[in-house]
């Protein structure tokens, strides 16, 4: 499995996952963006790569809003709204939040809390809970610290959809019918990728590109498997096993 987020994919590495036996699934936790339009950019500049190969937050959360009958007060980017398109949001009966961006406002942060401390019962469901993430003009506030603010806020605890959940794991698993020692998880979050999958019981690299930083590597709490410098050096150790 390998993280969208923050790695670079250097050229041919991909078709040569594809021409191996491998079973390969790209998970993210990317909430500024519907799946469609992140594969399609992704598309643009020359992956080959499908919506179906792709696991992610917002279509995991519709799922669970419709099996438990939850009306969604959002409080989401404008980019990601649409996976909400076929979501009944009249009269919520919870929150859910996700990397924002700008409107993570405090007028909208305290709608939100508003909202939450209406509810007899207050569900609030978080798109992942990252600390931060990294964009060319350098690191980005995640939607953790807004998440935690609301938790403490309220005095409940969010249920998180997304990665480092279990069960964002085991749904990408049960999508390429594989088990979780069988799987390997590649990402650039000691936390979020390395942490969760192993959680999970996958084994789990980590690529010295995108947010890592020098002290992952003495982590308190989470050790990766290995580390690699790219994600090309990840697929080249893979393969390397296969053939042994």
């Amino acid at each position: 499995m390998l993280s969208l987020r923050g790695a670079s994919w250097p050229a041919g590495m991909r078709l040569r996952l594809k021409r191996s036996p491998l079973k390969v699934r790209f998970c993210t936790n990317e909430s500024q963006k519907s799946r469609r339009e992140l594969v399609g950019l992704l598309q643009r500049l020359g992956f080959d790569i499908s919506e179906g190969e792709v696991t992610a937050p917002a279509p995991a959360t519709c799922q669970i809003l419709k099996e438990r009958g939850l009306r969604p007060h959002l409080l989401v980017h404008d980019g990601v709204r649409s996976e909400f398109d076929d979501i009944d949001m009249s009269n919520p009966n919870c929150v859910v939040i996700a990397d924002a961006g700008e409107s993570f406002s405090y007028k909208n942060m305290n709608r939100a809390f508003q909202v939450l401390m209406e509810l007899e019962n207050p569900v609030l469901i978080s798109l992942g809970k990252g600390r931060y993430y990294k964009e060319t003009s350098g690191l980005m506030l995640d939607v953790g610290g807004y998440m935690k603010a609301l938790e403490y806020a309220c005095g409940i605890e969010a249920e998180v959809v997304g990665k480092p959940s279990p069960e964002f794991f085991k749904s990408a698993l049960q999508a390429i019918g594989v088990e979780a020692h069988q799987a390997v998880m590649i990402g650039d979050d000691i936390v979020g990728d390395v942490g969760g999958a192993q959680k999970c019981g996958m084994r789990a690299l980590q690529v010295r590109t995108g947010k890592f930083r020098p002290s992952d590597e003495h982590h308190p709490e989470v050790k990766a498997d290995g580390y690699v410098d790219n994600l090309a050096e990840a697929v080249d150790l893979l393969l390397q096993h296969m053939d042994k």
